[in-house]
């Protein structure tokens, strides 16, 4: 799968297989997260991985999960994540804002796990003071996101989106995502109203 691949086909995943994902793809996820571009090359990012199962329960206790199917959104027993991967940012590394650095990071993450066979959900509803004190985190470091992750156990479809940007199950718990199309997105040398 090249790397055009892998974009289309990443997909949010919330329903995983219970196999462990080894600690050698983990870090070669951050290590992914790592390289990517930083402003200023100041570097603020920072990760924690969490794959030990009393602390992986613990931190799922603290996600909310997709709020246009909520409850069905949210995975149940037997279906949730492995592994975490909570992205931080250290306030002593850079004090300003760090959104496009964390962005880089993580949708570098989410395509080298695709590539290792690895499912992922990037989350941003999080009770952060809960987290925080589970991960025992010092005053200077930030969570922005968290990264789910675990071996994918559903194929959630694209949809070309109609009249509403929300995701939606159909009967058989297939989950629907919609997407503006490319030609409502893409101008060619100057912006036209539609």
């Amino acid at each position: 799968m090249n790397v055009y691949e892998a974009v289309i086909k990443r997909r949010t995943i919330r329903r995983f297989k219970q196999q462990p994902v080894s600690f050698e793809v983990l870090k070669k996820i951050v290590n992914a997260g790592r390289l990517a571009p930083s402003s200023a090359n100041l570097q603020p990012v920072e990760f924690v991985v969490v794959d030990i199962p009393e602390l992986v329960v613990k931190v799922f206790e603290t996600l909310m999960w997709a709020a246009y199917i909520s409850p069905a959104g949210k995975p149940p027993k037997g279906q949730r994540p492995v592994a975490y991967i909570i992205v931080l940012t250290n306030k002593k590394k850079n004090v300003g804002g760090c959104e496009m650095d964390v962005a880089a990071a993580i949708e570098n993450m989410l395509l080298v796990a695709l590539g290792e066979g690895i499912g992922s959900c990037w989350l941003g509803s999080i009770d952060r003071i809960k987290l925080k004190d589970i991960l025992k985190l010092p005053e200077h470091i930030k969570i922005d996101s968290v990264v789910a992750l675990g071996y994918s156990d559903e194929s959630p479809q694209v949809e070309e989106m109609k009249d509403s940007v929300e995701y939606w199950k159909d009967e058989n718990g297939v989950l629907h995502v919609p997407k503006r199309s490319l030609g409502d997105v893409l101008f060619y040398n100057e912006y036209r109203i539609k």
